[in-house]
């Protein structure tokens, strides 16, 4: 898995790809860690290039959700085999999402 890392109008932007499973989810860990270490505050993942996500991924997010309370974390592009494992899971109520990368951008705007 790689992440793609980007900065866009003051929000730190993460793009995983590839799966997000028990051998891949510490990299996730590793680069949420990083950006809310470094004092992140204002988070998006696009997930537009995440075809599969299990436990270990959603635990991850669950975690950097708890870390960033004084922040925002949007959740984007969830792909439509990522989405059911959310729905299933029960975790669409717990995350900000949104369609798009833009979307998410907007919804972050003024934030600051």
């Amino acid at each position: 898995m790689q992440i793609g890392e980007q900065r866009l109008d003051g929000v730190i932007v993460l793009a995983p790809t590839g799966r997000i499973d028990s051998t891949t989810s510490d990299e996730l860990d590793r680069a949420l860690g990083h950006a809310l270490d470094a004092g992140e505050r204002r988070v998006i993942i696009d997930f537009g290039a995440v075809e599969y996500i299990s436990s270990a991924g959603l635990r991850v997010l669950l975690v950097a959700g708890k870390r960033i309370r004084t922040g925002h974390l949007v959740l984007c592009s969830l792909t439509e085999p990522v989405r059911q494992v959310f729905d299933l899971a029960g975790f669409l109520p717990l995350f900000a999402i949104e369609r798009s990368r833009e979307s998410a951008l907007a919804r972050l705007a003024g934030t600051a």
